[in-house]
């Protein structure tokens, strides 16, 4: 029997955009990080080295259904019902990390909130608060 880690490394497997961004997450025990390794096909802006606001976004959107995926008790991956994401600092040319956490659990429909930092965790690029509707077995 597979644990719910193998399934959502095996979700993530099966997202093509996970692969195009060279997204993974690092799970230790109920905790769960994701991450998105720099590379130059995410910079958005080459005069200044910036991140792509689209694929900061992304990987926030992506990150929050992942954390679902492991705290819910859902067949399939949840539908994004609505997302805000706040650009709060430029995104460099290096590593992005983030984590998730869900703030309220109903029976149909979840909210989300997530940060993605580089450097230093107290200094968030962009945050996202998401609404998403869930897939539980009948």
């Amino acid at each position: 029997m597979s644990s719910r880690n193998d399934e959502l490394l095996a979700f993530l497997g099966r997202v093509p955009i996970v692969a195009t961004l060279g997204m993974h997450c690092d799970i230790k025990g109920d905790d769960m990080t994701a991450v998105l390794p720099f590379d130059e096909k995410l910079i958005g802006n080459f005069t200044i080295k910036a991140l792509h606001g689209g694929a900061m976004g992304t990987f926030l959107e992506l990150t929050a259904m992942a954390q679902l995926f492991l705290k819910a008790d859902i067949t399939g991956p949840p539908r994004t019902i609505n997302i805000t994401i706040d650009y709060l600092r430029q995104g460099r040319a290096e590593d992005l990390y983030a984590r998730a956490e869900v703030i309220k659990m109903g029976k149909r429909m979840a909210s989300v909130r997530a940060e993605a930092w580089q450097a230093h965790r107290d200094q968030p690029v962009a945050a996202l608060l998401g609404h998403f509707l869930l897939r539980r077995s009948a």
